[in-house]
């Protein structure tokens, strides 16, 4: 189980990125002087430094080293660009380092692109025999799988159409149940897995998690879905730049990536806004304060606890106010809110209160969300601050069977607030 089958020793991959050189219309340039420079174009001599300047190395990997052992299933995280895909392609050998070493031990089975490894002219059931034959399979071994796989990929009523004619969907379905069928010692799949649909993403989640358990296989996993990179992988890595950041649990890469994706400060200052107009400012909001245990302010459980202290500058103190709050998801769609009601105490000449928020027990969807915030008073709103913090929400593996279907939206209990007694000064 210990044994190596990826080793990456100092991968770096380049890429010569042309650029086009000037050739708009010069500010007042006439028509003829424009037609007579396009023409000529192309019998001027380009100067040596014009031709340095088109063209641009661009290092979509760099000094990228690590290994995988049999069984692991490791994920790959990182922004748009980061150098993903570049890595499984480099691993999957469809292109070439251009410095570094990569050792592979075992066949292996990529899935990186709707329809790779197809022929769009070709049924689906040739196309099974195809691939099957490119990933090394005898046509015993294929005939052995074939049912299993037009069972999986849900395709029977069309395993005799040309796939050109399949939708983006089923070509996944049918690429995936090939891949994962034939027994490969080494499965790579890219974020190829989103077009599908809900149902059947997680069909393959549970076939990865299967061959990797049961049959002792290796699995690298690109996604964006931070929750299946969680439940799924029993390693992580980030990528940021084409270099490697961070290689630990998916816990910790995870939380690390996080803190890189959003300002690592538990206080967000909320002070220094524009005054937008309506707005009475008895009450202002200055910050926002994570208040939760730990030091992952940004990241939450499903089903903890999401706890807040939001500070109030006061300018004229109302008898009776209300803290609001609003969680909108990454659509921007509203799935709660809430007033809260509070008092202010008798006689107090406060010039600046905290409000202690809590929301028990959040039962929304793995995803990012936004939080809005408001205070008002029997006079209108005092203040409103769209958007003022945004927190993400993963799956702990401890309370996965929570975590049931029919749970679509959000399952938000009762919102707490009060009034914080000020702090010792020091």
């Amino acid at each position: 189980m210990n044994e190596t089958v990826i080793t990456v020793d100092r991968l770096c991959k380049s890429y010569w990125i042309k650029h086009q050189l000037q050739t708009g219309r010069v500010p007042n340039e006439r028509f003829s002087e424009l037609l007579s420079r396009v023409l000529s174009a192309p019998f001027r001599r380009r100067k040596v430094e014009d031709v340095a300047a088109s063209q641009e190395e661009f290092w979509a990997l760099r000094d990228v080293s690590f290994e995988v052992k049999r069984g692991e299933v490791v994920g790959i995280i990182g922004r748009n660009g980061a150098g993903k895909s570049t890595l499984l392609k480099i691993l999957s050998r469809i292109t070439e380092p251009t410095t570094g070493r990569v050792e592979i031990d075992g066949r292996v089975a990529s899935l990186l692109e709707v329809g790779t490894g197809f022929h769009p002219e070709l049924t689906g059931r040739e196309n099974i025999f195809l691939n099957g034959a490119i990933l090394g399979m005898t046509r015993v071994e294929i005939k052995r799988k074939f049912d299993e796989i037009v069972a999986f990929a849900e395709v029977e009523k069309f395993l005799d159409t040309p796939v050109k004619r399949y939708s983006s969907g089923m070509y996944v379905r049918l690429a995936f149940a090939v891949a994962a069928h034939l027994e490969p010692e080494i499965l790579i799949v890219d974020e190829v897995l989103a077009v599908g649909d809900v149902q059947f993403q997680r069909k393959c989640l549970g076939k990865m998690r299967e061959i990797s358990q049961s049959d002792g296989r290796t699995v690298l996993f690109v996604s964006h879905n931070l929750d299946s990179i969680l439940r799924l992988t029993t390693r992580a890595i980030w990528l940021e730049g084409g270099c490697l950041r961070t290689d630990a649990l998916p816990a910790e890469t995870i939380a690390a990536y996080h803190q890189n994706l959003h300002d690592t400060t538990k206080v967000i200052n909320l002070s220094e806004r524009p005054r937008l107009p309506r707005l009475l400012r008895n009450l202002k909001l200055n910050t926002v304060e994570f208040a939760g245990l730990g030091s992952q302010a940004w990241i939450y459980d499903f089903g903890e606890e999401l706890a807040f202290r939001c500070r109030l500058q006061v300018n004229r103190p109302p008898s009776r106010f209300s803290i609001a709050y609003a969680i909108f998801n990454a659509t921007g769609v509203e799935i709660a809110s809430t007033r809260l009601p509070l008092l202010f105490p008798s006689g107090s000449n406060l010039e600046e209160c905290t409000v202690g928020l809590t929301i028990p027990g959040l039962r929304v969807a793995p995803g990012t969300y936004a939080l809005t915030f408001g205070v008002y008073s029997d006079l209108g709103v005092e203040d409103y601050v769209e958007a003022a913090a945004r927190f993400d929400v993963v799956t702990n593996p401890l309370a996965a069977e929570l975590f049931v279907d029919a749970i679509r939206a959000a399952t938000i209990p009762a919102a707490r607030a009060e009034i914080l007694p000020p702090e010792p000064v020091e």
